[in-house]
């Protein structure tokens, strides 16, 4: 069957992974120029949202609704925010590597202690589900709605399960007790 902008969308749901080229050769000028607004020429990163976001669009057509937009906005909307959220990765990356910079001085020290302190030890502190939310928001960088879907439940609830965490991490870092 050939696929048309008329039934990309069934094609997809039906999963006609012909669908996959169809919309790399309609919807990759769309969806590149978008994604470039956000990325700012950071091709490797923008080659990775691009395939993200055909990732998105297959896995989450069902929720595709065509009395509320047209795909071609569905589509445009899942690249904006994906390339925001690519966007506040690189930032908290380059938030971490700041704040944690090179000086020259310990380098040069014959023998350097570690803190003792690894990410991992922190983190089990939580329980199991605040860690492992904590870990697919933070480290692997899922949008809060998507862990929500996961765990089907509301968004706030993410939130909150994320801002009580932090105050853990925050009291125990503070009284040392890692």
């Amino acid at each position: 069957m050939k696929i048309t902008n008329e039934n990309v969308v069934q094609q997809i749901i039906i999963k006609n992974e012909k669908t996959i080229p169809y919309l790399i050769n309609n919807y990759e000028g769309l969806l590149n120029s978008i994604i470039r607004r956000y990325l700012n020429g950071n091709q490797q990163d923008i080659e990775e949202c691009f395939a993200d976001v055909l990732t998105s669009i297959w896995f989450h057509i069902d929720s595709f609704d065509s009395t509320k937009n047209e795909f071609k906005q569905w589509i445009a909307a899942i690249a904006k925010y994906r390339a925001i959220d690519y966007m506040r990765k690189t930032e908290k990356t380059k938030q971490f590597g700041s704040n944690f910079g090179f000086d020259e001085h310990v380098y040069t020290q014959t023998t350097v202690e570690p803190s003792g302190v690894d990410l991992s030890t922190i983190l089990n502190t939580l329980n199991a589900t605040e860690r492992a939310i904590f870990e697919k928001y933070y480290l692997e960088g899922v949008p809060s709605n998507e862990i929500a879907k996961e765990y089907k439940v509301k968004q706030s609830w993410v939130h909150n399960k994320l801002s009580r965490g932090r105050k853990k991490l925050k009291t125990i870092l503070v009284k040392g007790e890692v």
